[in-house]
Formats: structure tokens, sequence, C-alpha cells
């Protein structure tokens, strides 16, 4: 992923704990892991989740399911606008 070139490395490392803990773990129990904020978005971005890689940070998600397994598609890492 491009994008990932452009932001701090801490950003990368959680967003790969993320991804690890999601394969180890499933995607509703890494949702349950208080420190990644995981939450639906609306507006816009409705369909979309958002989990928290550092105070500025934010990894933005969809959940695609395919031959019945839920899987969690990355769409993009942004810097949060507050």
């Amino acid at each position: 992923m491009k994008q990932l070139r452009k932001v701090p490395r801490h950003v990368v490392i959680k967003l790969m704990a993320w991804v690890e803990a999601t394969e180890a773990d499933g995607l509703e129990e890494t949702r349950k892991i208080p420190g990644f904020h995981d939450e639906p978005l609306s507006g816009q971005r409705q369909g979309q989740r958002s989990i928290r890689l550092s105070r500025a940070y934010r990894a933005l998600y969809r959940i695609e399911v395919h031959d019945r397994v839920p899987t969690a598609r990355i769409e993009e890492v942004t810097k949060h606008a507050y």
C-alpha cells in the first residue's frame, strides 16, 4: 500500500498489529480491544469503519463477505482532521 510510505513508522506498526490480531482472533474480537477505538462511520462514509492508529492517524476499512466469510478491506490510512 503506497499510502504507508508517507506515514510514521509507529502508525504502520499499529496497523500491522491490528491486521495480525484480526487474523489470529477474528474481527469481532479485535473490535473489543479499546486501543483501536473501532467504530462505524456515518454520512458519506456510511458502510465503513474506522480504527485509531495514533492521535492523528486513522485506518478506514469496509467489511466484504466472500463465500460467507467476512473480510476487512483497508481502504485508506489517513490523517484525521480535528
